[in-house]
């Protein structure tokens, strides 16, 4: 029987998380590694510092004897001013703006493995998620290392730099500091796996809540429409309860070991105190020696005592170092070498077999078909067989596990990838606008196109008209997702966005299938300016708009079932006909008896379709009436 669940939590190295952090610290690592070098010579210019107390008092007490004295009290001041000035000199890493330009490089480099970052994979994040890595994450590595490592560097090698000097005046009361400062060492690591724990449940409940924000913020007009806002919002509300208990848990099981660890070292301080005066007492020890030591103790009592608490925020970074790693260990779909540009764009898919990971089952078995350059192919079949599989892995959302994809006869695992984004246009049922201009918007297909090229490409889209009523034209900022454009007018957007990028190969999935009468023949005439002389593959449901296709592909349960034009399937009386006179049917059926409006409609509800009759269930269930 495992008992892995029972294994103590691993702690990660200090230089292992000092080499995570170096490496975060991309072409900026030098310049971080001398800072924290720095603050930690700039603690033991500190410690000698105060080590001169002990023969300045000795100079002074009982009798004051100044001629002795200045010489230590020069040293000590010119000390402490050259610790000062290292210690600002490291902290320039914060104050020259190093680390902003880090954090900058930091998150472009997390921005360019987005890009690379498989989509099938991607879209298994959530974006809230996503949103926490490139800015929390990188903040949180980042912006606390140099505050924690000079606190650090106060409380643990300031008193040691102390405590080898105190070996030069009384061996005994520096081995006892040599013997009491380790203490932190054994208390550091029996608090740092809960440490490391915390703060990874933390994170990770801080990344949950960050997502279901997001999510919410995004979907609050349906949350609305559905009285699911507010306290209903089940599932943001369990995700800030979820924070609170993770907070509350840490706050409640850290006290006690926190006292236990501050009442340690409080301790240690005063044993090296009592020690001093015993020795005092026995004649062994200069009062002023002692004197000096509890200077020194009183002011270092209260670092040493919160030390580990200092260092719990090596488990913070370290947290947020494993969630930035994690990301960028996300390896890009393998590139043949050497690349290879179609010269034609006729598309083949040859045995190709694939399966999303998250789902676990095959979702296209063996799909062997080819599409000729310029014609249209239709791609139709009950939700979930694998329509838009088909064309997620020709733009290479995915690579298949078995087969291949081609175009102009060149495997799209050749194509590197912005040549191959070059080549397909694609037109979504779901529309996503940024919240930019429309010009903005168009534009972005073809970043260096001018202002009259993406005119041309509106009017194409028969969009122009619509865009010069708005008040500022096309400098109408569009709003989030689009949101001050109704569904016609963003479709079509989307279309002149794909006409200004004109591509070879377009792929439509059912662009018009949300849309009322009236914006559907806008956008089904901008779609057959786009389609010309292209490559065309066209998801879609609604039959009829499909009939004139050069081919039509039947896929069913991930297999392609029938090939063919729309009156050769018919005739075929096969899988094809059946949607068809579904479809059909469906377009005539209409309410024998009208009811007032918001009445509601007793489960009986007779239809009529076709020139016969029939009971809801048997034409829910295709029976025939």
């Amino acid at each position: 029987m495992s008992t892995s669940h029972h294994a103590p939590p691993q702690i990660t190295p200090l230089r292992e998380t000092w080499r995570q952090l170096m490496t975060s610290a991309r072409s900026r690592a030098p310049r971080l590694r001398a800072s924290l070098i720095g603050l930690a010579v700039a603690a033991v210019v500190q410690g000698l510092a105060l080590a001169c107390l002990m023969p300045l008092f000795q100079a002074l007490i009982p009798a004051a004897d100044w001629q002795a004295a200045l010489p230590w009290l020069l040293a000590m001041t010119a000390l402490m001013l050259a610790g000062t000035a290292m210690r600002w000199w490291a902290q320039g890493f914060d104050y020259r703006g190093d680390m902003v330009h880090n954090t900058h490089e930091l998150r472009t480099e997390l921005g360019e493995q987005l890009r690379r970052i498989p989509l099938e994979v991607l879209q298994d994040k959530r974006a809230g998620g996503v949103n926490a890595t490139l800015l929390g994450n990188v903040d949180e590595t980042l912006s606390y290392v140099l505050t924690i490592a000079n606190m650090m560097a106060t409380a643990l090698i300031t008193p040691v730099a102390v405590a080898l000097a105190a070996l030069w005046f009384d061996w005994r009361m520096g081995l006892i500091l040599l013997l009491v400062f380790p203490l932190l060492v054994p208390l550091y690591r029996w608090r740092r796996p809960a440490f490391g724990r915390g703060m990874r449940m933390l994170a990770d409940a801080n990344e949950r809540t960050s997502s279901d924000i997001l999510e919410y913020a995004q979907g609050l007009p349906v949350l609305r429409a559905a009285c699911c806002a507010g306290k209903r919002a089940e599932r943001l509300q369990a995700s800030f309860r979820h924070l609170e208990t993770i907070q509350t848990i840490g706050q409640k099981k850290g006290a006690k070991p926190n006292l236990v660890l501050a009442t340690v070292m409080e301790l240690a301080v005063l044993l090296v105190v009592f020690a001093g005066a015993l020795f005092v007492v026995q004649g062994t020890l200069d009062v002023a020696i002692l004197a000096a030591l509890m200077v020194i103790a009183v002011r270092f009592g209260e670092p040493l005592a919160t030390f580990v608490l200092y260092a719990k925020v090596i488990d913070l970074i370290e947290a947020a170092l494993g969630k930035i790693n994690a990301m960028l260990r996300i390896a890009p779909l393998p590139q043949q070498v050497p690349a290879q540009v179609p010269q034609t764009f006729e598309v083949a898919f040859e045995g190709v077999r694939f399966g999303y990971a998250r789902a676990g089952e095959t979702t296209l078995r063996g799909l062997d078909v080819r599409l000729p350059t310029c014609s249209l192919t239709a791609l139709v079949g009950p939700s979930g067989s694998g329509k838009t599989t088909v064309t997620r892995l020709l733009m290479r959302h995915a690579d298949p596990q078995a087969g291949r994809i081609t175009i102009g006869g060149v495997d799209v695992r050749a194509i590197a990838p912005e040549q191959l984004n070059v080549l397909i246009s694609v037109v979504f049922q779901d529309v996503y606008l940024f919240d930019d201009t429309i010009l903005a918007n168009i534009r972005m297909a073809r970043p260096e196109a001018a202002d009259e090229e993406v005119e041309a490409a509106a009017r194409a889209a028969h969009c122009h008209e619509f865009i010069t009523r708005l008040p500022e034209g096309y400098q109408t900022r569009v709003g989030d997702i689009g949101g001050r454009l109704s569904g016609g007018e963003r479709q079509r957007i989307s279309i002149a966005r794909a006409m200004l990028k004109n591509a070879p190969i377009v792929i439509l999935d059912e662009p018009t299938a949300a849309l009322d009468t009236e914006s559907e023949v806008a956008v089904q005439a901008a779609i057959d300016a786009l389609v010309r002389d292209r490559t065309v593959i066209v998801i879609a449901h609604r039959l009829s708009t499909i009939a004139a296709a050069d081919q039509i592909l039947v896929i069913d349960d991930g297999r392609l079932v029938e090939q063919g034009r729309h009156g050769d399937l018919l005739a075929r009386e096969g899988r094809y006909a059946s949607m068809w006179r579904a479809q059909q049917s469906a377009k005539n059926w209409h309410v024998l008896e009208p009811r007032p409006a918001f009445r509601v409609m007793p489960p009986d509800l007779v239809f009529s379709g076709g020139g016969g009759s029939g009971s809801a269930k048997a034409l829910l269930s295709g029976e025939k009436g």
